[in-house]
């Protein structure tokens, strides 16, 4: 184990919720050094544990999700199970939960509660709707966060359904936005001594990201739908075929730019054509525009037409797949593929820690553990100072 100084490794979390949004955020504080404490239900694991694609009986995704962090046991439902989590309260920095709002304060367990145990708690709550309004008591998944946020009515192609992203970017999003919420909350913390609530909603963090949709509305009368692979107005930018069968991006919508672009394509009276010569006319003009450039990607192979724009400073690239990813050797220079030893799989490859600090980067320490209740014994007996007669009962009672 590394003995560098980790930004976080004075903190210690709560991590009470299941699968995306509150576990992730659990792994990007867990990335910079905070302890975080997984706390599952005995006899029933986070699903998280299963879900994608598996290899000798392990799921793929949990030993990144859950990397750096300690796995205990226990039944929150309970009376008795409460009562412990009131006892890690007291030595905790920060909790985090992901329930339908209402269900902490159905087992007792609400913040103000809480907070009279421990002062200085921060509570990251994370949920489909908030924790106020007329639809906190909805279910919320990522799904139902994008459609509402705006996502799923601009992805896609205009003539298909509205489609989704394929990656969970609900989830991510508000998992990002609560990790946020949490450091401001820390950093305040060092002014106040009081802790407080992070209330993270997964539409309003997709929202958040749906740049100008609102004044584009209410100012300008126009609703963005659907474009496919295209941004309205912004050209050119947009996936191109090559010679040998694929696609390359080009981005080459500032002025400046456009005319690197037409000097790549030995063009260059493009640039100065009344069709293309301004970021308006460029938008106006984007079938044609699109056209012509995909005239010239068809003459080259792929890697070719990419290293002329390359050399003539044009943002471009493939569309990357994980074999490309793993071939490329900037990711390799960025540490952006990790491998981390895993106890049934050996090593393991995952994604690296973003982002890159100069001078206290985070760190991956191990891979999310493998047995529920791993570090039972570490938390309750080490931390909380149980001896073996009161775990015993917790054991027998299935509240660990």
């Amino acid at each position: 184990m590394s003995e560098k100084q980790l930004p976080l490794q004075d903190i210690r979390v709560l991590e009470l919720g299941t699968l995306l949004a509150g576990p992730f955020s659990g792994r990007l504080l867990g990335d910079f050094g905070a302890e975080i404490i997984k706390v599952e239900p005995p006899g029933k694991s986070d699903p998280m544990r299963n879900w994608g694609k598996s290899k000798d009986g392990v799921g793929l995704w949990w030993p990144i999700q859950s990397r750096n962090k300690k796995s205990i046991t226990l039944n929150l439902r309970e009376e008795e199970g409460q009562q412990v989590l009131r006892e890690l309260v007291k030595e905790a920095d920060v909790v985090i939960e992901n329930f339908r709002p209402g269900t902490m304060e159905k087992w007792n367990l609400s913040y103000e509660t809480l907070s009279e145990i421990n002062p200085r708690l921060i509570m990251v709550r994370t949920s489909g709707y908030g924790q106020t309004g007329p639809y906190k008591h909805r279910a919320g998944f990522g799904s139902v966060g994008e459609a509402m946020g705006g996502l799923r009515n601009v992805t896609g192609f205009p003539d298909r359904p509205p489609s989704r992203i394929g990656v969970s970017i609900g989830d991510t999003l508000a998992a990002l936005f609560a990790t946020i919420g949490c450091l401001v909350a820390l950093h305040e913390r060092e002014r106040s001594g009081k802790g407080q609530v992070v209330d993270t909603a997964l539409y309003e963090s997709v929202f958040s990201v749906m740049e100008s949709i609102i004044p584009d509305y209410l100012l300008a009368g126009y609703i963005r739908e659907r474009m496919g692979n295209i941004l309205p107005g912004v050209a050119p930018s947009n996936i191109y075929f090559t010679q040998d069968k694929t696609y390359i991006v080009i981005g080459a919508n500032a002025d400046g730019v456009f005319s690197r672009l037409c000097e790549a394509m030995e063009q260059p009276e493009l640039a100065k054509d009344p069709r293309f010569s301004t970021h308006h006319a460029r938008g106006e003009n984007m079938k044609l525009l699109d056209s012509m450039i995909e005239e010239w990607t068809k003459t080259l192979p792929a890697k070719e037409a990419l290293k002329i724009l390359e050399d003539k400073g044009v943002p471009s690239g493939l569309i990357y797949s994980a074999k490309d990813i793993l071939e490329d050797p900037h990711y390799k220079e960025r540490d952006m593929i990790i491998k981390v030893d895993h106890p049934q799989l050996g090593e393991f490859p995952m994604p690296g820690i973003v982002p890159k600090l100069s001078r206290t980067p985070g760190e991956v320490k191990h891979a999310g553990p493998e047995a529920m209740g791993k570090h039972n014994d570490e938390i309750y007996s080490g931390l909380l100072g149980f001896d073996e007669d009161r775990l015993k009962e917790l054991k027998k009672k299935n509240i660990i």
